[in-house]
């Protein structure tokens, strides 16, 4: 599955646009990686922790939106975006979305 965050591939047409596509995942953090992080901002230096927990949302997000693609046949996205939202205290949705298309390689 071709992916990007341009309207549009260099090497290949859009010949069918398919619509909407979307993966979303939703994290809480966790009472002990909380505390590290707390002694973290303490000292300064990177929170490795969320950084961790934001990586593994954004290809969980990915690899929902790739599968929500497939099922309506396409063969990339186009216009990918991410956008996150608070949910409740302490948890937070990372959504991943984007066009999904039908491609023909250019001659």
């Amino acid at each position: 599955m071709l992916v990007t965050t341009q309207d549009e591939f260099a090497d290949y047409e859009i010949i069918e646009t398919l619509g909407l596509v979307k993966g979303n995942t939703i994290r809480a953090r966790h009472v002990g990686k909380d505390i590290m992080a707390g002694l973290r901002n303490l000292i300064g230096g990177e929170i490795t922790e969320y950084t961790k927990m934001l990586a593994e949302s954004r290809e969980q997000s990915l690899d929902r939106m790739i599968a929500d693609a497939q099922k309506k046949g396409a063969d990339g996205i186009v216009c990918l975006r991410f956008t996150t939202s608070g949910v409740m205290q302490g948890a937070a949705e990372l959504l991943a979305y984007g066009t999904a298309v039908k491609l023909k390689k250019k001659t």
